[in-house]
């Protein structure tokens, strides 16, 4: 799902536009693959994110860690939240320390500390645009795990992110090195990242375009049908979306294959149009804006991608990049790519005031493609790994299980490769 396209002398991304740099998984792959000198960091110093809050862009509050205030003035004097929701972050820094023993939905979560407007104005579209999935579906210990621990450890999420901010300013005695920029990307663009990949493999090796209908156990070994052709191999690494997955793996075990079939996904679209000089000037400072459900549009988050990353765009050009997401995507999905470029534009133009004439436009879809991980689908990949134990020379990989980002992936990819090896030598 990595595709870089050069439209205009900008670079503009179909897929993922960068990952988080905090995850190292992804920068060292590109090191290792002779790209480090590729790497660029986002522009850290001009973040600012506005959330959409009845019709006007509203500047998310200095101090906010993903949802937990950290610092109270820029939050309390902040437009985004109602005084009842200000009053709710005050009492929650006196929550007591919970253990849940049970799986909930992170919009059940947050709303037990901060009240159904936080859940609104930011879980939701903060996680909507990473998984394009609604806070509602999502598992609070699959995706915050974090933050369910700091629960039971602290009960409030204020009070536990105050406490380690404490602790890193007594190691901060020690001088610290500047703080790393906050997302990375590829200078030339995410495609880099595979092109380096497929260049570094014997290509006598590959097989592409032949899809795979089955794999299974024969003999001591795994053979692959792909058409007319079958092969046998001393292991696999599944590297495919867990529906995938769950197709070809019917024969070797059902069980499996049910698990597998029973984590869900959501499609995307993402939108990139290309304006002139007079459109830059006139766009808000920071990195974009977030779309609430409750404000009833149909985009739900857009990038100013100029603004976010250098070497993005000429100086005399705007690139944004705008996104549909899992209800929304659907709900668009069989218009034409001009009638989907028409809504981003009518939207853009209530929210931004922007009416100009796009240079360019492209539309990229993607269908299921993005994993959604929803309440108990801890205890699912539980089930998933004593069955695929079961099964020795086969290894799972993919965005499905353990985190969807691109550091994630290749993480997964260098775990189940590891397995592989462990297990067949």
């Amino acid at each position: 799902m990595l595709r870089t396209e050069h439209v205009g002398g900008c670079v503009v991304e179909a897929g993922p536009d960068s990952f988080v740099t905090e995850k190292p998984w992804a920068s060292d792959l590109a090191r290792t693959l002779g790209l480090g000198d590729q790497l660029i960091g986002s522009n850290d110093a001009d973040r600012k994110t506005y959330i959409l809050t009845r019709g006007h862009l509203v500047e998310m509050p200095d101090g906010l860690m993903f949802m937990v205030p950290t610092k109270i003035l820029p939050t309390g004097l902040s437009q985004l939240f109602s005084w009842k929701t200000k009053l709710r972050m005050t009492q929650e820094l006196f929550h007591p320390p919970r253990a849940v023993d049970h799986d909930e939905s992170v919009a059940a979560f947050v709303e037990r500390h901060y009240g159904a407007e936080m859940v609104d104005r930011l879980a939701d579209p903060l996680l909507s645009g990473i998984y394009g999935g609604e806070a509602a579906n999502l598992s609070v210990r699959a995706v915050l795990p974090r933050f369910a621990e700091m629960e039971r450890t602290h009960g409030s999420l204020g009070r536990a992110m105050l406490v380690a901010r404490r602790t890193i300013r007594k190691v901060g005695a020690v001088p610290r090195k500047p703080a790393p920029p906050l997302f990375t990307s590829l200078k030339g663009g995410m495609q880099q990242l595979t092109e380096g990949v497929v260049a570094r493999l014997n290509q006598t090796s590959l097989l592409t375009d032949a899809p795979v209908q089955a794999i299974q156990q024969e003999a001591g070994s795994w053979v692959v049908s792909a058409g007319l052709k079958s092969d046998g191999f001393d292991g696999v690494v599944v590297a495919l979306p867990a529906t995938a997955a769950a197709q070809v793996l019917r024969i070797a075990s059902p069980q499996l294959s049910a698990e597998l079939a029973a984590v869900q996904y959501s499609s995307s679209i993402t939108v990139s149009l290309g304006y002139g000089r007079e459109v830059r000037k006139a766009l808000p400072s920071g990195f974009g804006f977030l779309v609430p459900r409750s404000e009833g549009k149909r985009l739900l988050a857009a990038t100013f991608v100029h603004n976010k990353f250098p070497h993005r765009s000429p100086e005399d050009r705007a690139l944004l990049r705008c996104f549909f997401g899992g209800t929304n995507a659907e709900n668009v999905w069989t218009l034409s790519d001009d009638e989907i470029i028409a809504i981003v534009r009518a939207e853009l133009q209530q929210i931004l005031g922007l009416s100009a004439e796009p240079l360019f436009a492209r539309v990229y879809k993607w269908k299921s493609a993005m994993a959604q991980y929803t309440v108990g689908h801890l205890d699912r990949l539980d089930r998933i790994e004593r069955l695929r134990q079961q099964l020795p020379g086969l290894a799972l990989a993919g965005n499905g299980y353990r985190g969807i980002g691109v550091p994630d992936c290749v993480r997964s990819g260098a775990d189940a490769a590891a397995e592989l090896i462990k297990s067949i030598s």
